[in-house]
C-alpha cells in the first residue's frame, strides 16, 4: 500500500474548507491595502538560495540536478523567489511596489506538530519605501491580516536590528562572535548566551547586555543609545503611526532578530501563544536583499504568514469556520428517463443562478438518497416526483426544520 512522503499532509474537504476561508480572508485583507498577487515557480536555480545562505542551506532544503546537469532546488521561502521576479520583471515599474503571494515550500526539517517538510506560506513585499509611516502600515498589515481571520490570543513584539547592533558594537562585540551569539537572542535562550559569553566578556559586559535585550521602551533606549538618535527617533515614529492605523497591543522588544541575515533595521514578530514552542505565525521587516541578486539597491520591507500555524492557532482558540454547505440536493423519485433528465435541468437551472447544487444520478430509492442528504449536512432537498411534474410542480424539503412545500417550475 502507497503512503504519502514523511512531513506532508493529505487534505481532505473538511480541511480544504478551514484553508480556504483563510486564503480567502489574508487575500482581502492584502487586497485591502492596495497589494497586487503574484506567483513565482515551485523551483528555483538552487544559487539563489546559496548566493545569500551560503552552502550550508543544502542540508536544509530538497535540491536536484535536471536532466540537463542544472542545479534546482524546491523554494524553501518566498520572498528570494520575488525578489528575483522584480530584478527580471519589475525593476522599471512605479514605486512603491505592493506584492502578495501564496505558496507551498519544501524544507528537510524534521517533522512535527507545526512544522511540516512541505507547507503553505503566505507574504508580501513591499519595495521602494522606506518611511516610518510605510513600515507602520506593513505591520498593521500583517497585525489585520492574523486580526481578521478569527484570531484573539495574538502578540505582537517590534524590535530594532540597527539599534541592537549599535549597542553590540559599544560593547566590542565583533562580527564573528555577534554572529553566532544571534540564534541565542532570537530563540531568548539566555542560559546559552551567558555561556558562550562569559568565556570572552566581564560579568559588567554580560550583564549589561541582558539588561538591554530586556527594554521594552523608546525612552530607555534614547537613554542608552544617545549615539543612536536619529534610528531611534525614526523608531518611535514608526511606533506612533502604527498606533494611528489602529494597532493598540504590542510590546517593543530588542531580541526580536529574525534567523535570515539580510534583515536589518525594523523587525517584527506576532506568535500564538496557545502554540506552544511553536507560537511564532508572523514574522517580518526590513531587509536588504536586491543587491545580493544583482539588482540595484531599493529600500525593501515584508513579512511571511505561517499558513499552517494559523489554521492549528484557530482550532486552539475554538473558532468555528464557516461550512461550504450545498444549497441544493436535487432527487429524482423515479428512474425514468425523463424524471432524471427534468431533474438534470432543474440542477442546471439553480447552478446558473450561482447555486450550490448536486444531484442524485446513482438510480438509488428515495428513502436511500433522503438519508445520504442528511448525513452530508444538505441545506434542502428537491424531490423531483413524476405527480408532483404533472402539475408542474416539485416537493421541497428544509432539511433542518423537516418542512416540506411544493413549488412550481418552468423548463
Amino acid at each position: 500500500m502507497f503512503q504519502r512522503p514523511r512531513g506532508t499532509r493529505d487534505f481532505l474537504p473538511e480541511d480544504m474548507e478551514k484553508r480556504r476561508y483563510l486564503e480567502n480572508r489574508l487575500r482581502e485583507t492584502f487586497l485591502s491595502y492596495g497589494y497586487r498577487e503574484v506567483q513565482t515557480p515551485t523551483f528555483e536555480h538552487l544559487e539563489l538560495f546559496t548566493a545569500k545562505s551560503g552552502e550550508g542551506i543544502l542540508e536544509e532544503i530538497y535540491s536536484f540536478k535536471d536532466k540537463s546537469g542544472r542545479d534546482l532546488a524546491l523554494r524553501p521561502e518566498l520572498t528570494a523567489p520575488v525578489i528575483r521576479m522584480y530584478i527580471e520583471k519589475l525593476q522599471m515599474h512605479p514605486k512603491p511596489l505592493k506584492l502578495f503571494y501564496f505558496g507551498n515550500c519544501f524544507r528537510y526539517d524534521r517533522p512535527q506538530k507545526g512544522r511540516y517538510r512541505e507547507f503553505t506560506q503566505a507574504g508580501c513585499e513591499f519595495i521602494g519605501c522606506d518611511t516610518p509611516e510605510s513600515i507602520a502600515e506593513l505591520i498593521s498589515l500583517a497585525w489585520n491580516c492574523l486580526e481578521k481571520s478569527g484570531l484573539k490570543n495574538i502578540n505582537l513584539r517590534i524590535g530594532n536590528l540597527n539599534i541592537l547592533n549599535y549597542f553590540l558594537e559599544t560593547l566590542g562585540i565583533d562580527q564573528v562572535t555577534k554572529k553566532t551569539m544571534m540564534p541565542f537572542i532570537d530563540k531568548r535562550d539566555h542560559e546559552s548566551l551567558e555561556r558562550m559569553l562569559k568565556r570572552n566578556f566581564s560579568e559588567d559586559k554580560l550583564s549589561n547586555l541582558l539588561k538591554f535585550l530586556q527594554i521594552d521602551n523608546i525612552d530607555e533606549l534614547k537613554r542608552i543609545c544617545k549615539g543612536k538618535t536619529d534610528e531611534i527617533e525614526r523608531f518611535e515614529k514608526v511606533i506612533h503611526y502604527l498606533e494611528v492605523f489602529g494597532v493598540k497591543r504590542f510590546e517593543i522588544s530588542m531580541e526580536i532578530v529574525r534567523g535570515l541575515e539580510y534583515y536589518r533595521g525594523i523587525v517584527f514578530e506576532i506568535e500564538s501563544p496557545n502554540l506552544g514552542a511553536e507560537r511564532q505565525i508572523c514574522g517580518g521587516g526590513e531587509y536588504e536583499l536586491i543587491g545580493t541578486f544583482g539588482g540595484k539597491d531599493v529600500a525593501t520591507a515584508g513579512f511571511a504568514i505561517g499558513f499552517d500555524r494559523v489554521i492549528l492557532a484557530l482550532e486552539s482558540e475554538g473558532f468555528v469556520f464557516p461550512k461550504e454547505e450545498i444549497d441544493f440536493y436535487v432527487i429524482p423519485a423515479s428512474k425514468k428517463q425523463g424524471i432524471v433528465e427534468k431533474s438534470m435541468k432543474i440542477a442546471m437551472k439553480l447552478r446558473e443562478k450561482g447555486e450550490r447544487v448536486d444531484i442524485d444520478l446513482t438510480g438509488r430509492n428515495l428513502k436511500k438518497s433522503m438519508k445520504y442528504a442528511d448525513s452530508m449536512g444538505f441545506k434542502k432537498v428537491i424531490i423531483v416526483g413524476e405527480k408532483d411534474l404533472e402539475e408542474g410542480k416539485v416537493t421541497v424539503r428544509d432539511m433542518e426544520t423537516g418542512r416540506q412545500e411544493k413549488i412550481e417550475v418552468n423548463f
